[in-house]
């Protein structure tokens, strides 16, 4: 006889499975139909996207453009006058990032709303 002397060990850890979860789901080809409560999600975060983005554009391009003036201002001499003017235009851009994420966003609720209510009348019944 061999003298075979096979054990089995097993250790079970929550963490380590979800994170084996994780990483097949990345892998595993995507059903072809998607879950009509997954679809809601996704159609609820996308409509704040576009207007984020744009309004973060317009924002941080305004608040360089106050700092060029802040620079006109107190670092180059003699440039006083034009660095309020710049200044103010930075001003101006950052003020009008919150209108811009506002509109994009209502406009993009309204693109939407009919599918977002459809959806949740189905599940809601």
């Amino acid at each position: 006889m061999d003298g075979n002397n096979e054990t089995f060990n097993y250790t079970y850890s929550s963490t380590q499975q979800e994170e084996i979860k994780n990483i097949r789901e990345k892998y595993v080809p995507p059903t072809q139909e998607e879950d009509k409560m997954e679809r809601l999600r996704r159609l609820d975060q996308s409509v704040m996207k576009p207007g984020t983005i744009v309004s973060l554009i317009a924002g941080i391009i305004g608040s360089l453009i106050f700092g060029v003036g802040m620079c006109c201002t107190m670092v180059w001499e003699g440039l006083m006058i034009p660095g309020i003017i710049i200044g103010i235009f930075g001003i101006a851009g950052m003020i009008a990032a919150y209108p811009i994420y506002a509109h994009i966003t209502k406009k993009h609720r309204e693109k939407l709303a009919p599918e977002i209510i459809r959806l949740t009348d189905e599940l809601m019944k």
